[in-house]
C-alpha cells in the first residue's frame, strides 16, 4: 500500500525533473517556464486522469487492469464507442484522444512528418479544443481562455526544440498520477503549493502572494464549522485560489459553486489548476480574467446588478499603483460601492496606493444579508485613523457585521514584512459580541530561500480555531467585546488594547516600603552625580578643541 507520504514525494520528484529540463534548456527562471511547468504538469494529470476514469466506466475493464490493457482497450475503440465511454464518465473528465495520450507521443518521439514538437504542441492544442466547453476560463468580455497553448513558441532555438520535448514525454512515461486520484484536498494542497513555489512571485500590477494554508485553514474553519449546502463562494482577487479552495474543502466541493476574479493571466491559469486538482471543474465557467474593481464581471441574475453571494473571502493586494484608473473609480455611478471614498494619487510612491480599502468595500457591497466574509488585511488598518480606513471600520460597527479579528505573527507571509490580521464578518451578528485575537507570538521561525517566514504549528492552528468559534477569552490573547467598547476605543480594532490592565499587590510592613523609597532615592542622586561628572567633563573637552 503506497502511502501519502511516498505519493508526495514520487509527484515532488516529478517536478523537480521537469524543472531540471527547462534548466538543462536554458529555460530555468525565464519568464515562460511557469507555464511550461504548470501545462505539461496539467496534461499529465488530466491523462492519467483519462485512464483511471475509463478503468471505472468501462464494463470490459476492472480496478487491476494495468494501464497497457487500458490503453489497448481504448485503441479498440471506434468513434462511436468512444464518445460512448466519454459520457459515461460525465463532464469533470477531459476527453483525451488516443493520439494525443502521453504513451502515444513517448512511442512517436523520432517522428520526422511531422516535428515531434509539433505533435506535442498538436495534442495538447486538440485537447484544449476537444474541452473547451468545459475545461475554459473567461476574459471579462466573455472570451474562452483555452487550456493549453503551443509550448515550442517558448523554444527559441528551433533546433532544440525536438530534444527538449522529447526529454519532457520521457520524465513524463516514467511517471503515473493513479494512486494519488483516491487523495483528498490536503494532498492536492501540497502538490499545488510545490508546484507554484518558484512562480509565485509578484509579477504584474497586482501582487500575486500565495496565502498560507494555515491561514487559508484557519479561515475555512471559522467561517463554515457547520454543515452547508447550496452555497455560492467568492474572491473578488484570487490569486491561485488558496482561500476559495480551503472553503470549498470545508464546506464539501459538491455543496458550493465558486466564483471569482483577478486582473493576472498567471493567477487565473494557476487558479484553474487548482480548481481542476481538487474536482471543482464545475466552477471553471465562473473564473474571470479581469479588473474586479472598474469592470466587476459577475452580475445578478436580472443583469441590473452585481451578484451577491453567501461567503466571501479575499487576500487582496494591499498596495499597488492604480492611478490609470483611480479617477474612473471615483465615478458617481460607483459612490454606492465605493461608499467610504477612493485613496489618492500620491505625489511619491504610486505604488503605496492603497487599493485593499476598495476591495473591502467591493467585498462589503457583494456580500448578502445573511452572509460570512474574511479578509486578509495589513494590521495597519485595524487602527489606522485615515478617512478611508476609519470610515470602513464605522460601517463595520454601525452596522454590526464585525464578527472578528486575529492578528497574526510578523511573517507569516515570506515575501511580505508587513504584519497581517483577518477581518471575519457576519451580517447576522446583530446582536452578538466581536472576538479579538492577538496572535503575534504564535509560530516558529524558518527560513524561507532568503527571507524568514513564521509558520503555525498545528496546535496552534487548533487554538486559534477554537478560541475563535467558542469566544473564549484568554489572558493576553483573546478579548470578547461589544460594538460600544469598540466606538468608545475611536473603533480601534487592535486586541491589545482591550486587555485589561492588572496591578499586582504585594504586601509590606510600612520598614520595607520606607527601605524600598529611601533605595530608590539613593539610586536617583547617584543618577544625578554621575550625570553632572558627565557633563563637566564634556563642557571641558569642548573648551579644549576650541582652543587649540
Amino acid at each position: 500500500m503506497t502511502t501519502e507520504r511516498e505519493i508526495i514525494r514520487k509527484t515532488e520528484k516529478m517536478i523537480d525533473e521537469l524543472k531540471s529540463v527547462c534548466s538543462t534548456y536554458g529555460l530555468g527562471n525565464a519568464s515562460s517556464e511557469y507555464k511550461i511547468i504548470t501545462e505539461i504538469f496539467l496534461y499529465k494529470y488530466l491523462n492519467d486522469k483519462f485512464i483511471y476514469e475509463t478503468k471505472k466506466v468501462a464494463k470490459e475493464l476492472n480496478e487491476n487492469s494495468t494501464t497497457k490493457e487500458v490503453e489497448k482497450y481504448l485503441d479498440s475503440l471506434g468513434p462511436e464507442q468512444f464518445s460512448i465511454l466519454t459520457m459515461r464518465m460525465g463532464a469533470n473528465v477531459a476527453k483525451i484522444q488516443n493520439s494525443y495520450r502521453v504513451s502515444t507521443l513517448f512511442n512517436n518521439q523520432n517522428s520526422t512528418m511531422p516535428e515531434f514538437y509539433e505533435l506535442f504542441d498538436n495534442a495538447l492544442i486538440g485537447i484544449s479544443n476537444d474541452n473547451v466547453d468545459i475545461f475554459s476560463v473567461k476574459t471579462g468580455s466573455k472570451e474562452k481562455i483555452k487550456l493549453f497553448d503551443t509550448l515550442s513558441q517558448y523554444i527559441t532555438e528551433s533546433d532544440k526544440r525536438n530534444a527538449f520535448f522529447r526529454a519532457m514525454i520521457s520524465k513524463l512515461v516514467e511517471f503515473s498520477f493513479e494512486n494519488a486520484f483516491s487523495e483528498k484536498y490536503d494532498f492536492f494542497a501540497t502538490i499545488f503549493e510545490y508546484l507554484i513555489k518558484d512562480y509565485n512571485k509578484d509579477f504584474g500590477k497586482y501582487a500575486e502572494y500565495y496565502t498560507p494554508n494555515s491561514i487559508a485553514r484557519i479561515i475555512a474553519k471559522i467561517l463554515a464549522p457547520d454543515p452547508t449546502q447550496n452555497v455560492t463562494l467568492y474572491d473578488p482577487a484570487a490569486g491561485s485560489g488558496t482561500l476559495l479552495l480551503a472553503l470549498a474543502h470545508q464546506i464539501g466541493e459538491e455543496n458550493c459553486t465558486i466564483y471569482s476574479q483577478d486582473i493576472s493571466q498567471k493567477s487565473n491559469e494557476f487558479l484553474r489548476l487548482n480548481l481542476i486538482l481538487n474536482n471543482l471543474v464545475h466552477s471553471l465557467g465562473n473564473v474571470i480574467h479581469g479588473d474586479t474593481l472598474l469592470n466587476p464581471a459577475h452580475l445578478n441574475k436580472e443583469k441590473n446588478g452585481l451578484a451577491k453571494f453567501d461567503y466571501i473571502v479575499s487576500n487582496p493586494p494591499f498596495k499597488t499603483d492604480f492611478s490609470d484608473t483611480r479617477n474612473d473609480l471615483d465615478n458617481e455611478k460607483f459612490k454606492e460601492r465605493f461608499f467610504a471614498g477612493v485613496p489618492n494619487i500620491p505625489n511619491k510612491d504610486k505604488d503605496k496606493m492603497a487599493i485593499y480599502l476598495l476591495f473591502i468595500q467591493h467585498i462589503l457591497y457583494s456580500l448578502k444579508e445573511e452572509g460570512k466574509s474574511a479578509i486578509v488585511v495589513p494590521t495597519g488598518f485595524l487602527t489606522g485613523q485615515s478617512g478611508i480606513e476609519r470610515k470602513i471600520r464605522e460601517k463595520l460597527i454601525d452596522s454590526k457585521m464585525l464578527k472578528g479579528v486575529i492578528s497574526m505573527p510578523s511573517n507569516i507571509f515570506a515575501n511580505t514584512g508587513t504584519n497581517v490580521s483577518v477581518i471575519f464578518l457576519d451580517k447576522t451578528n446583530v446582536n452578538g459580541k466581536v472576538l479579538l485575537v492577538d496572535g503575534a507570538n504564535l509560530g516558529i521561525k524558518i527560513k524561507d530561500g532568503k527571507n524568514q517566514k513564521t509558520v503555525l504549528r498545528e496546535n496552534e492552528i487548533e487554538k486559534i480555531v477554537e478560541v475563535f468559534n467558542q469566544l473564549k477569552e484568554e489572558k493576553d490573547f483573546s478579548v470578547l467585546v461589544n460594538f460600544d467598547d469598540i466606538k468608545e476605543k475611536k473603533y480601534s480594532f487592535s486586541a491589545g488594547q482591550y486587555f485589561p490592565v492588572k496591578i499586582e499587590k504585594v504586601e509590606m510592613s510600612d520598614e520595607e516600603f520606607n527601605n524600598m523609597i529611601s533605595s530608590f532615592k539613593n539610586k536617583v542622586e547617584e543618577y544625578y552625580k554621575i550625570q553632572n561628572e558627565l557633563h563637566k567633563e564634556l563642557v571641558s573637552n569642548l573648551e579644549k578643541i576650541k582652543y587649540e
